[in-house]
């Protein structure tokens, strides 16, 4: 027999969102009994602990959009929380580099976009001032961001569960979510591996599975998600000095990701990448990695095939430059020249957990839906990291507004 539980909130998914989400509950209203359910044995296992651990300033993101709102003041607080619980950290700065005079354009609108999201200090610089902030890049004009830092996700993921272990929630780690029951009573029942829960409000972070978990809910939504790996390479420790913080490319129209870019690590090392492949499991961290039910979901999913088709081309290199470390290399090259083939080595990958539409378009913002006694996160990308604690304090306060109307 399942363990039987009531409580008052339910969070599903272990992820950085779900703990910052938990932890907001918990502090706004300490009088509730709240529990977390995580299907793997630890927290943050997926997207939170396959980051690139970058403090994002808010640079891309469409003005008044909830990514601009929220990554802003995520930031301060997620600077602030690390300072308060003595996380590592530290605010570096970035390059965004234009390589060609094809890219200006691109480049100023960028910097008009950060402006427009409240960022302060970023320089536009020409190319003879490239070498004052990484001698090894080359380009013809470049923006310097000074807002945007490093960390490790996963530790600030941990230091939220402890928050959370502090103030008497419990956080149930193995336990899949194989049902949500309808609401009966005031309640819905969830149910998982080896426990059961009455709970008058569920809120579910899925990440990866975000759109199964919300459907089990009974949330009546068109969005799906299509994994995408995104590849890494570490410059070797002796060639670690090409470059000193992170260096971006400005970002190409014609595919919904930044490109691969160099990345400081907090622990010191370098990260070269990501690419985007189609992963053939929603957790396929690597090409053999493979699960036929997630596959066969992806290829009958028609906005997969019409975003296909329009980025064919790009798509196809993406999946070139996968297998072929010459070609990433060359890739590299474009940003640092003095990048060699054997000064990089293989390093790990994530999963991007993409929300596509029937007609192929992307989700590009974060994205909530609402049902009865049901909050769902359907779409909760990069900058997720960055703004959890914003991101947190929204569901929260959506939550808590709709306990006191019921």
């Amino acid at each position: 027999m399942k363990a039987s539980e009531t409580v008052d909130v339910l969070v599903v998914g272990a992820g950085i969102v779900g703990l910052a989400a938990a932890r907001a509950l918990s502090q706004k209203a300490p009088h509730l009994k709240i529990a977390l359910y995580e299907k793997e044995a630890e927290v943050a296992t997926h997207q939170t602990g396959h980051n690139s651990g970058v403090i994002h300033a808010g640079l891309y993101y469409k003005p008044e959009s909830f990514k601009a709102q929220l990554c802003a003041r995520g930031r301060a607080l997620l600077v602030a929380y690390c300072e308060e619980q003595a996380i590592p950290f530290e605010i570096c700065g970035k390059l965004v580099l234009a390589i060609d005079a094809s890219e200006l354009g691109r480049l100023d609108a960028l910097y008009e976009r950060g402006v427009a999201n409240g960022l302060t200090g970023m320089l536009r610089l020409p190319a003879d001032a490239i070498a004052d902030y990484e001698p090894q890049a080359k380009g013809v004009a470049a923006l310097h961001v000074p807002e945007t830092g490093i960390v490790d996700y996963g530790v600030v993921a941990r230091h939220y569960a402890r928050d959370l272990a502090s103030s008497g929630v419990t956080i149930a780690r193995g336990e899949r979510v194989i049902a949500i029951g309808a609401k009966k009573n005031g309640r819905r029942r969830v149910e998982a591996t080896t426990r059961v829960a009455e709970a008058k409000y569920v809120v579910t972070c899925g990440g990866l599975e975000s759109d199964r978990i919300a459907k089990l809910a009974g949330i009546q939504t068109n969005v799906t998600i299509v994994p995408f790996r995104g590849e890494y390479y570490e410059l070797i420790e002796a060639r670690r000095g090409l470059v000193k913080n992170l260096i971006y490319p400005v970002p190409d129209p014609s595919f919904p990701f930044l490109g691969v870019h160099f990345t400081r690590m907090i622990s010191g090392g370098i990260e070269a990448g990501p690419n985007a492949v189609l992963a053939l499991a929603r957790e396929g961290y690597r090409w053999r990695d493979v699960s036929l039910p997630d596959s066969l979901e992806t290829l009958a999913f028609p906005g997969f095939w019409r975003l296909a088709a329009k980025y064919f081309k790009t798509g196809a290199y993406e999946v070139w430059r996968s297998l072929s470390k010459t070609a990433f290399t060359r890739s590299l090259q474009r940003l640092v020249p003095n990048v060699t083939y054997d000064d990089l080595i293989r390093a790990g990958s994530g999963v991007r957990a993409q929300a596509m539409l029937p007609d192929g378009s992307l989700v590009d913002d974060f994205a909530f839906e609402e049902a009865d006694g049901v909050l769902a996160v359907l779409n909760a990308p990069s900058p997720a990291a960055t703004a959890s604690l914003a991101i947190g304090e929204v569901i929260a306060e959506r939550v808590l507004d709709s306990i006191k109307t019921t």
